[in-house]
């Protein structure tokens, strides 16, 4: 039999990077943790923690810390079903994978309205965030694959809009004579990471190919609209975060006309349905609020 108190302290150390967080999460003293970990190394016979900073997971380590979240997710459905246990934990925590964008558009609102549940947010490019779901390693996450992970849920949310962005006495700069693949070769870019492929894809939409361009690396939402208002470089910007600054004339659309819309869908794992319900039904609202609707589903064809 598993000891979920040893396994408590091994998930404490993983998810927090430290022996001396993971003490004050469990309300022990360090030392006792640390005892806890070898214990439970020692029945195993294999290391499940690599010590350093942050401590980190090993394989089996991971694995173990992913079935006590999952333990204390059914846990806490059985709460909701007997009202003799309600109080006895602490609220559970969810593991979320999501893009930057959304989390710095519209990913807060659901959390807000989500009710008395912890998050535990990885961020992650769109285009990546569903393999997290493929490892077991989040309950949940928001894609821009549609197709359902095995074991989850795919729920259509929206497009985020992107639009090319720059400021204006950037824009007078580099596109006087228009925007050319010419003009865009020598005009400085902005790019998250190296997974952000959103100028690539609208300059291949507009001009049939992607661009070699040099590029500022900024990974941070707030950074790449504060480096276009700045005159550092161009890039995709979503429009909720920059509608406001195009209304007020300090940021232009380099092509009004062509914006980026990119899908997303909201995928989760069947295993904790009641649990996250609620935060299921939040997701949902708050995109509708923000994004572009989805398109309607194709007609059924006999």
């Amino acid at each position: 039999m598993l000891d979920y108190a040893l396994l408590s302290a091994l998930a404490a150390v993983i998810r927090t990077g430290s022996f001396e967080r993971a003490a004050q999460r469990l309300h022990v003293t360090p030392s006792a943790v640390s005892q806890r970990i070898k214990l439970l190394e020692d029945r195993l016979g294999c290391v499940l923690v690599v010590r350093g900073q942050p401590c980190t997971g090993t394989a089996a380590g991971q694995r173990l810390c992913q079935h006590v979240e999952r333990v204390a997710l059914l846990e806490s459905e059985l709460r909701d079903g007997l009202p003799a246990l309600e109080g006895a934990e602490e609220p559970v925590t969810l593991r979320i994978a999501v893009n930057a964008d959304s989390l710095a558009t519209w990913f807060i609102a659901a959390m807000a309205e989500a009710g008395n549940c912890l998050f535990d947010l990885v961020l992650d490019d769109q285009d990546h965030s569903a393999d997290w779901l493929r490892t077991g390693e989040v309950l949940a996450a928001v894609t821009a694959h549609e197709k359902a992970v095995q074991g989850c849920d795919s729920h259509p949310l929206g497009s985020l809009r992107y639009i090319a962005t720059a400021s204006p006495d950037f824009a007078a700069r580099w596109f006087a004579d228009g925007l050319s693949e010419a003009a865009l070769a020598r005009a400085p870019s902005l790019t998250f990471n190296r997974k952000d492929r959103l100028q690539a894809l609208w300059l291949e939409g507009l001009f049939g190919t992607d661009v070699a361009r040099p590029t500022h690396w900024l990974p941070s939402s707030q950074a790449f609209v504060d480096a276009a208002l700045a005159g550092i470089g161009w890039g995709m910007n979503a429009e909720p975060q920059v509608a406001g600054l195009l209304r007020d004339g300090r940021l232009v659309a380099l092509a009004p006309d062509r914006p980026l819309d990119i899908p997303l869908f909201w995928q989760r794992s069947r295993i904790a349905s009641t649990t996250l319900a609620g935060v299921n039904a939040a997701v949902l609202r708050a995109a509708r609020a923000t994004l572009q609707p989805p398109p309607p589903p194709e007609p059924t064809r006999r």
